[in-house]
């Protein structure tokens, strides 16, 4: 399989930063292999981009929630899963904690001003999805028929 190339910005052949605010590693990354297994890009969008994190994202951009609420509109996520979740995105600064003195005490999350900017991807990833779910349907059956066609 062919490796995937970043595309540079235009001035990115002469030292121009690609992204504002991008890291040394990441503009560089613009000339390199995307597949870096060590580069910090990639390891972010790891873990800002899996399914938890993104359907956490979601539930919490028209309000903060406490976690059992969030549990309650994740539905299928285990509880070990949201706590790790939950403590990823907060420290990557893109959602944060507040322990509210109750009885019994409660926590409430709630995304930063830098989870914001991810509330615009997201949106437009989901509605992506409700777009496209129909061709994306009939190509898992065009494969799945010829993957039975070659048994």
């Amino acid at each position: 399989m062919p490796a995937i190339i970043a595309e540079a910005g235009p001035g990115a052949a002469d030292g121009a930063e690609t992204a504002a605010g991008a890291s040394p590693q990441c503009r560089d990354a613009a000339r390199e292999v995307l597949s870096a297994a060590d580069c910090p890009c990639r390891l972010l969008l790891d873990q800002i981009a899996d399914k938890w994190s993104v359907l956490i994202l979601a539930a919490l951009c028209p309000r903060p929630l406490r976690f059992n609420e969030l549990r309650r509109q994740l539905e299928g996520i285990t509880q070990k899963a949201l706590t790790q979740g939950l403590r990823k995105l907060e420290r990557n600064g893109i959602i944060s904690r507040r322990v509210i003195a109750t009885s019994p005490v409660a926590v409430e999350y709630a995304i930063t001003p830098l989870g914001r900017t991810l509330e615009q991807p997201i949106s437009a990833l989901h509605g992506w999805t409700h777009t496209h779910y129909d061709a994306v349907a009939r190509a898992r059956e065009e494969y799945n028929r010829r993957m039975a066609g070659e048994s």
